[in-house]
Formats: structure tokens, sequence, C-alpha cells
């Protein structure tokens, strides 16, 4: 990694051991054993102040690090960051930073140069914000930028695009060669030099993985872009997007995403993995996307996206790597340096413990930001793995290894090297493990197997580290060597960590259980409210305390917006509540699952008071009582009571009542006072209703005895008065009388038949009194006193009183008085008014998308009164909440209902209205679900045209609805003309067709439509006419590329050449073999227009040979050659015969088949059989000579030999065989040992190893090491300065395997001189010396 850290080493890789040595010590400036080392640039300060110590060399690319104060951590300078951003050519781009403080000074720079303002850039300041503008960007100005305050600089980029090409997708971060700058600025292209965060926002910026502007799409798969490989620091974010073609998909794709090799993520989907998908409309693209937050160093490995639909399936592999987060601010050598003490928890205690621990170079050779960027032909390639590779070499390699695949962490290399290899050790207590993992859906049963060495062995199971205890949902089995956990009913609770332990050796698995699709049992229902009023919505769904999601208009609902909306939980129920709804909170809410959703729509509409029943005047006498009533359509509106425009106060005569929709006043006693205007004002709603009582003053003129009887009403005469009732209030006739004597009443009904009057719209002008289209046949006699109907009578009045009015008592009413003077008669007519009849069920037609036409019949009685108009509702079919369509109410008799969804089936009905109140509703109309036609096919081309046929193609409508796709129709018209005429009778399923029969050279435009159960959409027509004639095409032969070599078949194997051509017209084929037509019936040839077949139906050997096939059309043409070789077993070998016999050999010898079988010889096969069994054994094999020697006979037995020839095919099926025994004979042996040579090995002693100058601190043990080689062994003397040590005690010498030791027990300057050690023996002696230095330590 740096060759130029240790002066005169030739090794390319960081020693540690050296490094390691050189920080033992207390001198910086003996670093290297020798001069001052010209790297160091630090000095030695007393052991109370921290050593700091800095290296250019570390850091190639970098002549400093500022090393931060102790205990101190750096502060950025800004307290927002600017962002990369994408923006069109021609328009602006905008950078915005804020400070921590105002009147920091702030340098802009591009390319390491500072930007200052003119007519391209503009610079603003204003207080803490500070703003860069680049006016009209162009494509010079891509690039990167950087924004630096005081010693905090953040960089950023901009991506110019064509404006027309220009679309809103994230810009991806640059890769660190495309950044400008100085070396150490691409080491972190996006983040902040000098401080301690990785990212401005702790998240990576690479996560989008969003496609390069003009990739080509996948054309095999269906992923339009695939998921990446993708980085991103602890703690950060990172989204891996997948895009799916959905041009030709009628329904959405199935995407899963997995870790690993079966780990669904579906089933993980929490706080820190988000699972989202969308659709552009625009594209028709499908965008699937894995969310990942917080991420955690566990989260590295492999992923895999899959997707699925009807017919087809891809899938995508990618990686996650998840790296330490490590800023440059976090950079500390010295801590990287220091020893990590054994005691203390890392604190060096004393300095007697300063040798105590040991060195940490990883943290400072991982940091990621310091690599030297590498040759790109040193790079490993993606596909292989170093570790396996280490694994497999020896370790003479490993140095090689480690540096052409960058692993700088030798360390760490081998202790994770070794842990791999123990890891490899086979286990004594266990012949199959668990599983790394499993996985079982919530709910169901799941077994762990474990197959142990010992039978009788014993077993714990534990959980997350605790032992498993029998119960009913967990079951241990023990059968042979076998033990079983069994876990039942399977919750999340189960979702653990288990460990099989046996002795002390134990194996892990982990379980991941898996939650099965939440459903939706009861779906969300329409509703339609009023400003003001609460909403509430309410679902269903199958499991208990289940996540959902609520959404608005495709917008998730949140926590944060609880102000507004309260989300509650009751089991399986879920409700979204919203107390006071707006106008704003109109729109479609969905309830989503993992396994659907639910979609309802919400109407606001602004409050409107309706008026169902309006007061009346009244006409009332003396001491009656007088009742005002009327009905609006709220029933929490409150009104006030007004008599003369002052407000009513009620007392124990006036009283005020609110029921309901229906408001009273009351008066009792009447009295001339009352008579006055009487008003009901709603609160809240600029109306006003008004009616006027009347005080009936009752004249009785003083008459003389026997006064005729006389009936006192204000309106007497022939023409009844007409008195009107809402049906239901209570009619009461009080009519005065006088007579002397005291008369007798007499009430009479006349009994009458007629029509109802059928329903019509409030007439302009009231219709004469006259009309009437009723008969009198009778009268009713009604004297009943009690009763629903009944008549009193006093002395000066009769009272006919109607408890609850009904549609029967409508009618002529004859009041007549009678006495001995003679008597008077009075008709009045008694009109009840009603709501209207319910209408019939209402018709649907026109159904579409969305919407649809209903119309429906007046009802057949009005009530009495015009019909005002009608009130529309609808609701879904499983639903029980009908939702209103109007509050202005329908004059016409039809209504074109809007707002509708697709796919849902819903039901209609009908309200009629007069100026008493609202019918019944109608029944129901027949179910209907809004269904649109498709949109046109697309694509629409013309493959292939002759004389009469023209062949068409196209793709399905990007739009298909909820009424699936019954097929296609084909219409052709010709050019110029307007009628159309269909190709083919009903619909065809396919996305091609064949138009036959068609007039040759006929000019004709076809058009295709798409048809489902609403009708036919829209169709899509060729652009241009077609000309129905064929175009000559030149014949040509499309030979497979397995048919261009030699072509063999086994004798009695079937031989079918299937060779595809063009041509148009009908191009005529003709095979020949060897220059000659085909003859026989054994080979047949059969042809089609777009190809031919040659067809053999057993291949015999004279079949063999060159065949041609050629097409032509009129005078040009097109070969083909084809060689056929028909192969079969050889025959057998001949002239078989024993060459030599001796020992325990034979020597055979043969001359090859006379046929090999058309093709080429593989070998023979040699076999031999005893005399006595003659049971074949074969000796050799595939062997390619035609002769052999047959060793390791048996002495005394005869032997019969036998040769099979093999090529392709097989054996052949006879042998050659030796037709007389080979016996082999019992030889006299003598052993004649060799004779060897002897050989001297004596030689004179010499030291391969020398001794070697040493120059040592006293004190301290030394060594002199050298080695001597000499035979025989050589006895050795030490000297110093001329004098033998042998006596010495304080000197120990050592001997082994030729290595000679000297050690000095803690020498001091004495024994500093010359050092000799002398090798003896008879060959000769050898002697060698070194020179020692003893110093004193300052």
């Amino acid at each position: 990694m740096w060759p130029y850290l240790l002066p005169g080493e030739t090794s390319a890789l960081w020693n540690l051991s050296i490094f390691s040595r050189w920080l033992d010590r207390r001198q910086i400036s003996r670093a290297w054993g020798g001069g001052r080392s010209p790297y160091i640039v630090g000095r030695t300060r007393p052991h109370s102040v921290p050593l700091w110590v800095t290296c250019a060399c570390l850091v190639p690319g970098v002549t400093s690090l500022r090393m931060p104060e102790p205990g101190k951590k750096p502060v950025s300078a800004f307290s927002k960051k600017p962002r990369s951003v994408e923006v069109a050519a021609g328009s602006p781009a905008v950078f915005e930073v804020e400070t921590e403080r105002a009147g920091v000074k702030v340098r802009w720079q591009r390319g390491g140069s500072d930007i200052g303002a003119s007519s391209k850039y503009g610079l603003a300041t204003e207080g803490t914000r500070h703003t860069l503008t680049v006016r009209e960007v162009g494509p010079a100005d891509q690039g990167s930028y950087a924004v630096i305050a005081g010693s905090s600089k953040v960089k950023f980029d901009l991506k110019v695009t064509e404006a027309e090409k220009a679309e809103p997708v994230l810009a991806p971060t640059p890769a660190p060669a495309e950044a400008t700058g100085t070396p150490g600025e691409t080491l972190a292209p996006a983040a902040e030099l000098g401080e301690s965060a990785p990212s401005p926002e702790g998240s990576s910026s690479a996560a989008r993985n969003d496609p390069t502007p003009g990739a080509p799409d996948d054309p095999i798969g269906l992923f339009v872009m695939r998921p990446q490989d993708g980085e991103v620091t602890v703690g950060g974010s990172i989204t891996f997007s997948a895009r799916v073609a959905g041009a030709s998909l009628l329904k959405p794709p199935v995407v899963k995403w997995f870790k690993g090799k079966w780990v669904d993520l579906s089933s993980k989907v929490g706080q820190h993995l988000q699972l989202h998908d969308s659709y552009d409309r625009a594209s028709k693209v499908y965008l699937f996307e894995l969310h990942i937050t917080d991420a955690q160093p566990a989260f590295t490995g492999g992923y895999r996206c899959e997707v699925s639909t009807k017919d087809k399936f891809d899938c995508s592999n990618f990686n996650l790597t998840v790296h330490e987060a490590v800023g440059t601010g976090d950079l500390d050598l010295l801590s990287s340096f220091r020893r990590t003490s054994l005691a203390g928890g890392g604190r060096r205690i004393s300095d007697s413990h300063e040798d105590a621990g040991i060195l940490d170079f990883s943290s400072l050779l991982k940091k990621s930001s310091f690599r030297t960027p590498r040759d790109s032909k040193l790079e490993a390639p993606a596909e292989e793995d170093v570790w396996e590779i280490l694994r497999q070499a020896p370790p003479s390699e490993y140095e090689r290894i480690a540096f052409q695949y960058g692993v700088t962490d030798l360390r760490g290399m081998l202790k994770r090297l070794k842990g791999m290899r123990r890891d490899e050790k086979k286990s004594t207590a266990f012949q199959k493990k668990l599983e790394p993992a499993y996985q079982v859906s919530k709910g169901h049963k799941i077994r762990l197997t474990v197959e142990l060495a010992d039978p009788d062995a014993e077993v714990k199971w534990l959980k997350n580290g605790q032992e498993i205890q029998m119960s009913g949902r967990y079951i241990f089995e023990s059968i042979g060597a076998k033990r079983t956990l069994t876990i039942s009913q399977c919750s999340l609770a189960d979702d653990a960590a288990y460990q099989c332990v046996v002795g002390g050796e134990k194996c892990s698995t982990e379980l991941f259980v898996k939650e099965p699709p939440v459903l939706i049992t009861r779906p969300l229902e329409d509703q339609l409210v009023m400003v003001g009023q609460r909403v509430e919505f309410e679902c269903e769904v199958s499991e208990e305390g289940a996540q959902v999601k609520w959404l608005k208009d495709g917008v998730e609902l949140t926590r944060e917006e609880t102000f507004k909306y309260r989300f509650k939980k009751d089991g399986r129920r879920h409700r979204l509540i919203i107390n006071e709804a707006t106008l704003e909170d109109t729109g479609h809410y969905a309830l989503r699952t993992s396994g659907g959703q639910a979609l309802a729509e919400l109407i606001v509409q602004e409050k409107k008071l309706e008026v169902y029943q309006s007061i009346a005047d009244l006409t009332v006498g003396a001491k009656d009582q007088a009742v005002f009533k009327c009905e609006v359509s709220d029933e929490n509106v409150r009104g006030v009571w007004l008599k003369n425009g002052k407000e009513l106060v009620p007392d124990s005569r006036i009283k005020v009542s609110h029921i309901g929709r229906v408001h009273k006043l009351t008066i009792d006693d009447v009295t001339p006072a009352d008579e006055a205007d009487y008003s009901f004002v709603p609160e809240g709603f600029a109306c006003n209703l008004s009616a006027k009582l009347h005080f009936m003053e009752v004249k009785i003129d003083f008459v003389p005895r026997q006064e005729p009887p006389k009936i006192h009403l204000d309106c007497p005469g022939r023409i009844p008065d007409t008195i009107v009732v809402v049906a239901g209030n209570k009619l009461r006739l009080d009519v005065p009388i006088s007579g002397d004597p005291a008369p007798t009443v007499i009430w009479q009904k006349a009994i009458t038949q007629g029509n109802k009057s059928p329903a019509r719209p409030a007439p302009d002008a009231p219709e004469d009194a006259g009309d009437s289209d009723e008969w009198v046949f009778d009268k009713k006699l009604l004297c009943e006193t009690e009763g629903r109907v009944r008549v009193e009578t006093t002395k000066d009045r009769s009272i006919f009183t109607v408890e609850g009015a009904e549609k029967e008592d409508e009618g002529v009413y004859t009041v007549t008085v009678k006495n001995p003077v003679g008597e008077d008669r009075v008709n009045l007519t008694v009109k009840v008014i009603d709501v209207p009849d319910a209408p019939a069920a209402p018709k649907v037609s026109n159904v579409g998308e969305d919407s649809c036409t209903v119309q429906w019949e007046p009802p057949a009685y009005d009530g009495g009164q015009p019909v005002l108009g009608y009130i529309l509702e609808r609701k879904k079919k499983k639903s029980y909440r009908w939702m209103r369509l109007n509050f202005d109410l329908i004059q016409e008799l039809s209504h074109e209902a809007r707002r509708m969804i697709e796919g849902v089936v819903y039901e209609m009905r009908v309200y009629a209205v007069n100026a008493i109140g609202m019918s019944r509703p109608s029944p129901a109309s027949q179910p209907f679900m809004p269904i649109g036609p498709p949109s046109e096919p697309t694509h629409l081309a013309v493959e292939d045209v002759s004389d009469t046929t023209v062949s068409l193609k196209w793709r399905p409508p990007e739009r298909v609805g909820a009424g699936g796709l019954d097929g296609y129709s084909v219409e052709y018209c010709p050019e110029g003309g307007s009628e159309w005429v269909a190709a083919l009778r009903g619909l065809t399923e396919h996305t091609s067709i064949l138009v036959k029969d068609l007039p040759t050279g006929a000019r004709l435009l076809f058009r295709v439509r798409a048809h489902n159960m609403a009708g036919p959409g829209a169709p899509v027509t060729t652009t241009e006419p077609v000309t129905v004639q064929e175009i000559l095409q030149r014949p040509r032969l499309q030979l497979p590329r397995h048919l261009r070599q030699t072509i063999q078949k086994k004798v009695r194997e079937p031989v079918n050449l299937l060779i595809p051509f063009q041509g148009k017209p009908r191009p005529q084929v003709t095979w020949t073999k060897e220059g000659q037509p085909l003859a026989g019936e054994e080979v047949s040839v059969r042809n089609s227009p777009t190809d031919t077949i040659l067809f053999i139906r057993a291949a015999r050997r004279a079949h063999s040979g060159t065949y041609q096939v050629t097409v032509r059309i009129e005078n040009m043409e097109d070969k083909a050659t084809l060689v056929l070789q028909v192969v079969d077993k050889p025959s057998p070998p001949q002239d078989l015969r024993v060459t030599e016999a001796w020992g325990l050999n034979v020597a055979l010898e043969w001359k090859p088949p006379q046929d090999d079988g058309n093709t080429e010889l593989w070998g023979y096969t040699v076999q031999k059989a005893d005399k006595k069994t003659m049971e074949w054994f074969t000796v050799l094999e595939h062997y390619r000579r035609t002769h052999c020697v047959v060793p390791e006979l048996i002495i005394g037995n005869g032997y019969y030999f036998r040769v099979f020839s093999q090529n392709m095919v097989g054996s052949s099926d006879t042998a050659a065989t030796t037709k007389e025994p080979v016996f082999i004979p019992r030889p006299g042996i003598t052993y004649e040992p060799p004779d060897y040579k002897a050989l001297d090995f004596s030689e004179a002693p010499s030291f391969t190893q020398p001794l070697v100058n040493r120059s040592v601190i006293a004190g301290y043990t030394t060594m002199l090491c050298c080695a001597v080689r000499g035979s025989p062994k050589p006895k050795i003397s030490w000297f110093k300065n001329g004098l033998d040590l042998g006596e010495d005690a304080r000197f120990r010498m050592f001997s082994k395997q030729g290595v000679l030791t000297l050690e000095i027990r803690k020498p001091c300057p004495f024994d500093g001189g010359i050092y000799v050690c002398r090798a003896t023996n008879l060959q000769g002696e050898a002697q060698c010396e070194c020179r020692l230095e003893v110093r004193v330590p300052q």
C-alpha cells in the first residue's frame, strides 16, 4: 500500500510488527534502528503531555491533518447545507445555505476556484442566509461546487438536462472519479470536511439507484430498471428501486422482496423497513421501492427482488453494504496508536503497564476515506471471493493476495482466517445441525430437527438463551439419533433465536414468523355530510390489533394530524373520526392492510336548510287553541318565534316545542289580542316562515222565540268552502249555530268515487275549483260521540273532530240544523293533503366508467299537492347506508349520477317531494356496476401481406377497466369509403389475425376495437392504406447452427431435419443426395410455407451422404448442404493371438475390425477368463493400441482372452477370442541382493549464517545467534576478546539443529567487545565473529 514508508525495505505492505516496536520506544528519533527517519515530524514530550504524531506519509494526497483538541468535538459552521439539484437548460439554479451566526464570511467555489459576483453568478447575503444563483444554466455549468465557511466545507452538484426532456427525478450522487478538485476532496464528495457527521441528512445519496437517462430497457425480463447494489453508513437510509413495464400487462404485477435465499421481507415491514409501490400513467411503468431506515451492520447481505405476472417471471439480485459511521473529523491518530490496557478498561495505569496490551492498527487502516486509489488492473472482480482464495492458499501467498485485493488490515485478516478454519472442524456432537434459518406462517406448525452422533445424549432447547420447558405448544420428540422440537400455533412471540445444546456444544438457528395477510371483512361505506357534522368511517379486518393505514386521496394520514383526525381500534374494528367536517375533507378515504384495501367516498356539502312544511294562516274562535307547525330538514336547528316582529316569550298559555324536525307554537284560549303576524326564524339561516292568526268573532243577534235555526259561518253559501288539513293532523270543525228552540244538528259525508290525481310539477297558476272527476253516490250519517271521528253538540255550537286525518276523511261534509221553525244547511269541503306516494323503482341506463343515467316515473298519487321535485340516493349493494346525491330538488324525471367508483356495484332509489314533505323511498333499482369501455388497442401494425390476405398484430389497450376484456373486433374499409366490413364473425381473444379472401390490388384501411361488457372501445386504425398485393422477397434458407456440421445418427434412429426459409411468393423446394434426386419410400420431404422437413423413419447406413436443399423463386435461388452420417456398432477385431508369455504376463496382438461402424473407433476392451470358471473379467477399457500386456496372472492357471472393439455407438456385438488357453508355469525364483556403494557424508564445518554486529542497552538480556553445518557434528567454542567463555556462569550457550546461541545475561559496558564462535571437527574448523556494543541509557 505504501512502498515509501520504510526506507530500505522492498515489501509493499506495512510491516506491523516493526511499527509496533517503533511506538514502544521513548525516543521517536530512533524509530527504525538507525538515523533519524525523514518522515517523523513530531517530538517526544514528558509522560504528562499527550503524544501527538503527524505522519504525512500515512494519507496519500493529504499533506496535513488537523488534530482535534482532546475532549472537544468539531462543530459545523452550517445550520442548513446546500443540496445537489437538477435543472433544465436555460433555467436558473439557486443554492442556499444558513450559517450558525451572522457575519460569517462565506466563499463559493467551483473546481477549486473561488466564484465572484458577475453576470453569470449572483451572490447574496441576508443575515445568516447566503445564496448562490447560477443564471441561464447551460451544459458548461454542470459539475461540482463547494461552499466554505471557516473550517467547514460542503460539496454539492449541479446537473443540467435538456429543456424538453427534463423530468423531476432524483439526481444521483456523482462518482468520485467525476468530481473535480483536489484528491483530498474527491474522497468524500458529499460530506463536510472536518465534521463527524457522515452526510447532511444521514442517508445514502446513492440510495435511489435511478436509471441513467437513455439507458436501454431490459429486452428479456419484466424489469425496466433492476435494483442496483448500494452502500450506506450505520444509521443512514437507503432506497432500492425496481421499475416494471406495465404497457403489456392487464393486471399489476406481483413483487416480492427477499433477504438471502428465502426470507420474505413483507413480514418484516416496520420501523426499519417499508415497501412502497406506485404507477406512472404517463410512462406506464410500475415503481416498487424497498426503503431501509436506520441501517444496522446486520442488514449487510444479498437481497433479491422477484416480479411475476400471469405468465411471466423475473428476478434480480443485489447487495447492501453497511459501513461504519466514520467521518474525517473523527480521525484520531493518537487513539489508533494507543495500547489497549488489560487493566483499567483501556486507561494506562502506570509506566509499568506500558507493554501490557496490543496496538489497534485496524481502526486506522479501515478508514475508507484515507485509502490510496489502487490501479484498476489490481482491483478484484466483483464475482471473486477473496476469503475463499485466502482460505485455499498457502500462508506464504497471504502477502501477495492481500496486496492484490487491497486488504490493509493484515492482523484482522489472519484472525478471520483462523476463525474460518476453526469453523471447518467437524462437530463431535451433531451429525446434522439446524438450518441457518426457518420461516413459518403465523398459526402454523414448525419442526426443528437435529441428528446426534450419540443417540443417548441429552438435549436442551433454548429460546433467546432461556431453556424451553415442554408444554402444549412446545413438544420434544426423540426418535433414534434424531431430536425434534415442534412448535404448534406459531405466533409473533415465537420469532426468536433457538439453540440446541448437547453437552458443551450447540448449534443455532433463527425462526422467522410470517404474518398472514390482513383481509378486510367489512368494507367502508360512502358518507354524505354537511359542514360541521361528525364523520366516522368504520371498517372491520380479519386480525385483532392489525396494523393498518388510513389514506385520503392516496396520501397517508399520520399521527401528526391528530388535531383533526382520530384513529380508534376496537378489536378487529378500526375507526377514522373527523369531529367537524369541512369542505376540504371531501375526497376518497381508504384503509390499507397487508392484504388489501377498502375505499369509500366522503362528500361534504354546505348547510342548506330545506323547509318540508311551512306554517299556515289560522282562523280560530275565542277560547280555542291555535297551533302553528313547521318542519325543516335539519333536526338540530333551533329557532325563534316572533309576534309582529318581536320575540315571543312562552308562558302558561303560549307554549313552544321542538321535536325532531318539527317546531310548534301552541296558543291556548285564543283572545282577540292574539290576532297578529307570527314568524319562525331558524338560527344560523337567512330564512323566515310567516303566517297570520285571524280571530273569528261569533255574532249572535237576539231574536224572539221560535227563531229558525241558522248556521253562523263567515262564508256560507251553495259553493262548498274548502278546508285543507295535513294528513295526520287533527281536524276540528267548530260551527256556531243558533235557533229557538235548540236545533238538532246532523253531520253527513258524501261518499264519492274518482281517480287519484297523478303527480305533476307545481303549476304556475291555480286551477279552477270546479274541475273535478268525482261523483256523489250517497251520504253517510256521522253521529258518533267518541272515537277518531266524533261529533259534539252544545247549545250554541257543533264541533266535528277527526283525530289524525287520513285520506279517507277527505270529501264534502254537510251540516244540517233543524227545529220546528225551519232548518239550515251548509256544505263544507275537507281536503286532506299528504306526502306523495313512493315512485316506482328507477331505471339505470347509459352506464359509463364513473357515471350513469337514472330515469323514473312520477308517483301514482301526488298527495294532493303538486310535486316540487325529486331527491336521488345511491348505495353500494352490500352496504346499508344510502347517500344523497342532490340537495337541490331535481325537476326533471332523469338525472346523470357521477363520481362513482368503477367496478363497485351500486343501487339507486328516488323520493318525491311536495309542499307537505318527502315521500317514502322508491324500491331500489336493479344493481349495476359502473364500467367504462376499454381504450383503443396500441401498436397496430401490418405483419404480412399476400395477394388475398393481410396479417395484422397489435397490443392490448392501455386501460382495460374493471369489466375486463372480452375480445377484439377487426374491420376493414376501402380507401375513401365510409362503410366498414367485419373481417371475422364475433370477437377474437388473440392480438393477431389473418384476414383472408381480400380482393387483390385493393387499398384497404383496417381498424381494431377492444370490447368488454360495457361495449366497444375507441378504434385504432392503420395510418396508411394497405395494398393487398404480395411483395416479392428473395428466397433465403435459414440453416440452424446444429445442422451446419456433420449430423450423426445411429442406425434405426429417426431423422427429422427442419430448415426454415423465407421468400415471397412461396418458393419451390428441391432436395437432392449426391447430386441425384431423392428416391425410395424411406426418405420423405414435407414442405410448408415457412420451412421444409427431411424425414427418415428408421435410418440405415445407406442413408449416409451429402444432401442439398434448394429454394427457388423464378430465377432466384438459395442452397444449403447437409452431411448425414449414420453410424453403427463396429465389427470385432481380427486375428487375435498370443505373441509371448513370461512370468505372470501374457502379450496379446490383434488387427483392427473390418468395419468401424462408419465412425471413429474409441478403443478396445480386453477381458480374461480362467479356464476353470470361465468367468470373464475386464482388464483394459478404451485401450487405443492393437497390442497389450495382461499382467498379474495366477501361476498354474490357464487363461482365455477376448477383445471387443468400441465406438460412439457402443461395443461390438461379438469379440475376438483366443482358441487355446495360455498356461502360467511355476518358475524357480532366486533372490540376488543388490550391491550398493557406500557414500561418504563427512564435511568440514562452515557457517551458513554468521554473527552480526549488535548494539544493545545495558541491563537487557542479549543473545548472539549464528548457524553452522558439518559432519561429523563439530565442537563449538565461544571466545570474547580471545578469552574462552566456557567457564563463565554469566554466559549460556545453546545448540539446536545447527543453530548456535550465546545468551549474555544483563550485559554491562564491560561486556562489550569482539565475540568469536569456533566450530571444529575431523575435517577442519571454521569461525565467525561480531562486535557487541553495550550502551548506557541517558
